[in-house]
Protein backbone atom coordinates (compact mmCIF):
# COMPACT_ATOMS: atom_id res chain seq x y z
CA UNK A 1 0.00 0.00 0.00
CA UNK A 2 3.13 2.22 0.68
CA UNK A 3 5.04 1.65 -2.46
CA UNK A 4 1.53 2.10 -4.42
CA UNK A 5 1.26 5.36 -2.69
CA UNK A 6 4.43 6.68 -2.23
CA UNK A 7 4.42 9.24 -4.49
CA UNK A 8 1.48 10.88 -2.77
CA UNK A 9 3.19 10.87 0.71
CA UNK A 10 6.07 12.72 -0.58
CA UNK A 11 3.99 15.35 -2.03
CA UNK A 12 2.08 15.43 1.58
CA UNK A 13 5.35 15.05 3.52
CA UNK A 14 6.74 18.47 1.19
CA UNK A 15 3.63 20.07 1.99
CA UNK A 16 3.75 19.42 5.55
CA UNK A 17 7.15 20.96 6.32
CA UNK A 18 5.95 24.02 4.08
CA UNK A 19 5.50 26.16 7.36
CA UNK A 20 9.54 25.75 8.06
CA UNK A 21 10.39 27.27 4.99
CA UNK A 22 7.36 30.28 5.25
CA UNK A 23 8.84 30.78 9.26
CA UNK A 24 12.47 31.00 7.77
CA UNK A 25 10.97 33.51 5.11
CA UNK A 26 9.78 35.57 8.20
CA UNK A 27 12.26 34.79 10.94
CA UNK A 28 13.35 38.07 11.58
CA UNK A 29 10.06 40.01 11.83
CA UNK A 30 8.47 36.87 14.21
CA UNK A 31 8.95 37.17 17.87
CA UNK A 32 11.42 34.69 19.63
CA UNK A 33 8.21 33.44 21.99
CA UNK A 34 5.45 32.51 19.46
CA UNK A 35 1.79 32.45 20.50
CA UNK A 36 0.93 29.05 19.56
CA UNK A 37 -2.58 28.36 20.75
CA UNK A 38 -5.54 31.00 21.14
CA UNK A 39 -8.95 31.08 23.37
CA UNK A 40 -12.05 31.22 22.19
CA UNK A 41 -11.97 35.14 22.34
CA UNK A 42 -8.85 34.51 19.96
CA UNK A 43 -6.61 35.84 22.86
CA UNK A 44 -3.16 33.36 22.76
CA UNK A 45 -3.30 31.17 26.09
CA UNK A 46 -0.58 29.20 24.38
CA UNK A 47 3.33 29.92 23.58
CA UNK A 48 6.58 28.43 22.07
CA UNK A 49 10.02 28.89 21.18
CA UNK A 50 10.24 30.58 17.85
CA UNK A 51 12.72 27.54 16.67
CA UNK A 52 10.01 24.91 18.25
CA UNK A 53 6.81 26.90 16.85
CA UNK A 54 8.86 27.44 13.02
CA UNK A 55 10.38 23.89 12.78
CA UNK A 56 9.13 21.43 15.60
CA UNK A 57 5.51 21.79 15.24
CA UNK A 58 5.95 20.87 11.32
CA UNK A 59 8.15 18.15 12.03
CA UNK A 60 6.34 16.83 14.55
CA UNK A 61 3.25 17.44 11.83
CA UNK A 62 5.32 15.08 9.78
CA UNK A 63 6.07 12.22 11.65
CA UNK A 64 2.50 12.31 12.35
CA UNK A 65 1.60 12.08 8.95
CA UNK A 66 4.19 9.09 8.20
CA UNK A 67 2.64 7.17 11.55
CA UNK A 68 -0.78 7.73 10.26
CA UNK A 69 0.65 5.75 6.53
CA UNK A 70 2.53 3.02 8.50
CA UNK A 71 -0.24 1.87 11.02
CA UNK A 72 -2.77 2.23 7.97
CA UNK A 73 -0.63 0.06 5.69
CA UNK A 74 -0.06 -2.48 8.15
CA UNK A 75 -3.57 -3.07 9.30
CA UNK A 76 -4.79 -6.19 9.27
CA UNK A 77 -7.65 -5.63 6.89
CA UNK A 78 -5.89 -3.44 4.97
CA UNK A 79 -7.29 -4.83 1.66
CA UNK A 80 -10.38 -3.26 3.23
CA UNK A 81 -9.04 0.53 3.02
CA UNK A 82 -9.79 1.27 -0.91
CA UNK A 83 -7.10 3.43 -2.14
CA UNK A 84 -9.34 6.96 -1.78
CA UNK A 85 -9.48 6.02 2.00
CA UNK A 86 -5.96 5.47 2.31
CA UNK A 87 -5.26 8.93 0.31
CA UNK A 88 -7.85 10.55 2.54
CA UNK A 89 -5.33 9.65 5.43
CA UNK A 90 -2.49 11.05 4.27
CA UNK A 91 -3.61 14.52 3.80
CA UNK A 92 -5.62 15.15 6.75
CA UNK A 93 -2.25 16.04 8.53
CA UNK A 94 -0.72 18.43 5.79
CA UNK A 95 -4.08 19.90 5.59
CA UNK A 96 -4.33 20.79 9.24
CA UNK A 97 -0.55 21.78 9.26
CA UNK A 98 -1.33 24.60 6.54
CA UNK A 99 -4.03 25.12 8.68
CA UNK A 100 -2.09 25.85 11.71
CA UNK A 101 0.58 27.68 9.92
CA UNK A 102 -2.20 30.38 8.09
CA UNK A 103 -3.47 31.00 11.60
CA UNK A 104 -0.08 31.24 13.69
CA UNK A 105 2.30 33.31 11.06
CA UNK A 106 -0.11 36.23 10.15
CA UNK A 107 -1.19 36.24 14.69
CA UNK A 108 2.46 36.63 15.34
CA UNK A 109 3.18 39.36 12.35
CA UNK A 110 0.69 41.49 13.88
CA UNK A 111 -1.98 40.92 11.62
CA UNK A 112 -5.92 40.43 13.34
CA UNK A 113 -7.25 37.85 12.61
CA UNK A 114 -10.69 35.85 13.73
CA UNK A 115 -9.24 33.00 14.69
CA UNK A 116 -12.16 31.44 16.06
CA UNK A 117 -14.55 31.67 12.99
CA UNK A 118 -11.56 30.15 11.09
CA UNK A 119 -11.33 27.31 13.56
CA UNK A 120 -14.81 26.56 13.10
CA UNK A 121 -15.26 26.83 9.60
CA UNK A 122 -12.73 24.44 9.17
CA UNK A 123 -13.86 22.07 11.48
CA UNK A 124 -16.64 22.34 9.98
CA UNK A 125 -15.05 21.51 6.67
CA UNK A 126 -13.54 18.41 7.94
CA UNK A 127 -16.02 16.73 9.04
CA UNK A 128 -18.33 17.16 6.18
CA UNK A 129 -15.15 16.00 4.28
CA UNK A 130 -14.74 12.68 6.93
CA UNK A 131 -18.50 12.10 6.91
CA UNK A 132 -18.90 12.08 3.25
CA UNK A 133 -16.04 8.66 3.30
CA UNK A 134 -17.66 7.11 6.24
CA UNK A 135 -20.06 5.35 4.97
CA UNK A 136 -17.83 3.82 2.11
CA UNK A 137 -15.35 2.21 4.99
CA UNK A 138 -15.05 -1.03 5.49
CA UNK A 139 -14.21 -2.70 8.58
CA UNK A 140 -10.86 -2.55 9.66
CA UNK A 141 -8.54 -1.53 12.91
CA UNK A 142 -7.55 1.80 11.36
CA UNK A 143 -10.12 4.10 9.99
CA UNK A 144 -13.55 4.76 11.21
CA UNK A 145 -16.11 3.90 14.31
CA UNK A 146 -13.77 1.20 15.98
CA UNK A 147 -16.16 -0.65 18.78
CA UNK A 148 -16.13 -4.18 19.81
CA UNK A 149 -19.88 -4.08 17.98
CA UNK A 150 -18.60 -2.78 14.34
CA UNK A 151 -15.79 -5.31 14.53
CA UNK A 152 -17.56 -7.94 15.60
CA UNK A 153 -20.27 -7.51 12.84
CA UNK A 154 -19.45 -6.56 9.16
CA UNK A 155 -23.82 -5.66 8.42
CA UNK A 156 -23.00 -3.60 12.11
CA UNK A 157 -20.01 -1.84 11.07
CA UNK A 158 -22.05 -0.85 7.75
CA UNK A 159 -25.34 0.29 8.99
CA UNK A 160 -23.02 2.19 11.85
CA UNK A 161 -21.21 4.38 9.29
CA UNK A 162 -23.72 5.25 6.88
CA UNK A 163 -25.33 6.81 10.19
CA UNK A 164 -22.69 8.35 11.03
CA UNK A 165 -21.38 9.89 7.40
CA UNK A 166 -25.07 11.37 7.53
CA UNK A 167 -24.99 12.55 10.98
CA UNK A 168 -20.93 14.16 10.37
CA UNK A 169 -21.96 15.70 7.13
CA UNK A 170 -25.01 17.37 8.98
CA UNK A 171 -23.58 18.58 11.77
CA UNK A 172 -20.30 19.81 9.88
CA UNK A 173 -22.33 22.03 7.55
CA UNK A 174 -24.26 22.93 10.96
CA UNK A 175 -20.93 24.28 12.52
CA UNK A 176 -19.87 25.91 9.44
CA UNK A 177 -23.52 27.94 9.73
CA UNK A 178 -23.81 28.40 13.48
CA UNK A 179 -19.77 30.13 13.01
CA UNK A 180 -20.99 32.62 9.89
CA UNK A 181 -23.98 33.93 12.26
CA UNK A 182 -21.46 33.83 15.38
CA UNK A 183 -23.53 31.16 17.31
CA UNK A 184 -20.22 29.02 16.87
CA UNK A 185 -18.46 30.15 20.60
CA UNK A 186 -21.29 29.01 22.63
CA UNK A 187 -20.24 25.70 24.91
CA UNK A 188 -23.42 23.50 23.29
CA UNK A 189 -21.58 23.16 20.16
CA UNK A 190 -19.22 20.71 22.45
CA UNK A 191 -22.23 19.06 23.23
CA UNK A 192 -23.19 18.62 19.52
CA UNK A 193 -19.53 16.84 18.92
CA UNK A 194 -20.23 14.78 21.37
CA UNK A 195 -23.41 13.79 20.17
CA UNK A 196 -21.58 13.21 16.99
CA UNK A 197 -19.26 10.46 18.70
CA UNK A 198 -21.96 9.38 21.15
CA UNK A 199 -24.94 8.57 19.10
CA UNK A 200 -23.00 5.95 16.24
CA UNK A 201 -21.64 4.15 19.39
CA UNK A 202 -25.24 3.90 20.82
CA UNK A 203 -27.06 2.62 17.50
CA UNK A 204 -23.97 0.26 17.17
CA UNK A 205 -24.55 -1.39 20.30
CA UNK A 206 -28.50 -1.06 19.62
CA UNK A 207 -28.21 -3.02 16.24
CA UNK A 208 -26.04 -5.53 18.35
CA UNK A 209 -28.67 -5.95 21.11
CA UNK A 210 -31.29 -6.62 18.72
CA UNK A 211 -29.49 -9.23 16.34
CA UNK A 212 -27.72 -11.13 19.43
CA UNK A 213 -30.35 -11.70 21.56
Amino acid sequence: MLKANKKTLIITSIITILPIFVGIFFWNRLPDVMATHFGIDNTADGFSSKPFAVFGLPLFCLVMDWVAAFVTSHDPRRKNISPKMFTLVLWIVPIISIFCAVIVYPANLGYELDITLFAEIFMGLLFVIIGNFLPKARQNYTIGIKIPWTLDNENNWNRTHRLAGYLWMVCGMFFIIMALIGLGRTPWILGIFGLMVLIPCIYSYVLHVKYNM
